[in-house]
């Protein structure tokens, strides 16, 4: 079964290739406190359909260069233009 993640859209400026921030919630060891943090990858973007501050999914791949991990399935929502 393929991961499948949802984040935010941080870069369109690549050609078929976008960078997408996902947040997560963390519990620092010593405070006991949430931390906001946020992993960043890239995905493959065929058609070159998702653009900045779009909300995409995500699924795993098969490696499609040195960074790109992941592929785009569909834009949820578009964002702010």
């Amino acid at each position: 079964m393929k991961r499948r993640v949802t984040g935010r859209v941080t870069s369109d400026k690549m050609q078929k290739t976008i960078r997408v921030s996902i947040p997560r919630r963390v519990k620092d060891n010593v405070t006991g406190k949430f931390i906001n943090r946020e992993t960043v990858c890239l995905a493959h973007d065929e058609k070159d359909e998702a653009k900045l501050t779009d909300i995409v999914e995500l699924v795993e791949s098969r490696p499609l260069s040195k960074l790109k991990r992941w592929e785009l399935v569909r834009v949820v929502s578009r964002g702010a233009q």
